[in-house]
């Protein structure tokens, strides 16, 4: 029994990612965040409790990639053509068969987010030397970066934040940048604890404390800086 607690953990992230996935779909971006957390909460603990436990599974490492492919891979494509869709002027007019429509084309290279993470996960599957580290953003992350902008939107109400995220030139960036970070090959730290010394995770813990300061004073729009932040800390440990 006590071996299927990791996998019963990654099925809650892969249930949360489904609602997610409605709620997105739904134009819902604000409700989508929040099971996205929810379900990157649950990606962490499963780990954790395979660890802990001791019973760590070659289902359970296919089980976590499938989980993370909705929650952080399908949700932010979503999301990103939900908010390329509000950033564009108009649709283009398309028949086809004889039937008349309009086609929104520009929001669907939003999906360029699934794509990349469909990639990065199945490279992570078959790369033994990710283990302390990662090469590449990983998805969980990626997604936080995508899921902050609707929110940023939503509750800084700046204006001029308001124009830059809306628009498509800005959101076309993202989307590019989005999916060369996930297939990079920066190393960046993981964030597991085999310890809790912190002579052995100076740099995580000094990571998460400034994160915590970051969303403590700027709310959402700490989240872009703390991907930044990691990325950073990242390349400076590495050189130290």
């Amino acid at each position: 029994m006590i071996k299927h607690i990791p996998n019963f953990i990654t099925l809650l992230n892969l249930f949360c990612g489904c609602i997610a996935t409605v709620f997105a779909v739904m134009n819902n971006l604000e409700f989508a965040a929040v099971f996205v957390a929810l379900g990157i909460l649950f990606d962490f603990f499963d780990g954790f409790a395979a660890r802990l436990l001791n019973v760590k599974s070659e289902i359970g490492v296919q089980l976590d990639s499938l989980a993370d492919m909705v929650t952080s891979g399908v949700v932010p494509g979503i999301v990103m053509f939900q908010l390329l869709n509000m950033a564009q002027k108009e649709g283009w007019n398309l028949d086809l068969f004889g039937m008349h429509t309009s086609v929104e084309v520009l929001p669907l290279f939003g999906f360029l987010i699934t794509l990349a993470s469909a990639y990065r996960l199945a490279n992570f599957n078959v790369d033994e030397n990710q283990v302390s580290s990662f090469l590449g953003l990983p998805t969980p992350a990626n997604t936080l970066l995508i899921l902050s902008l609707p929110l940023i939107l939503f509750y800084h109400n700046n204006t001029v934040l308001n124009d830059i995220i809306l628009n498509q030139w800005f959101l076309m960036g993202i989307t590019l940048l989005s999916a060369y970070l996930l297939n990079s090959k920066i190393e960046l730290f993981a964030l597991k604890f085999d310890t809790w010394a912190f002579s052995e995770n100076a740099v995580k813990y000094l990571f998460l404390i400034g994160s915590l300061v970051l969303l403590v004073t700027l709310r959402f729009l700490a989240i872009p800086l703390i991907i930044l932040f990691y990325v950073l800390t990242s390349l400076l440990s590495k050189k130290v």
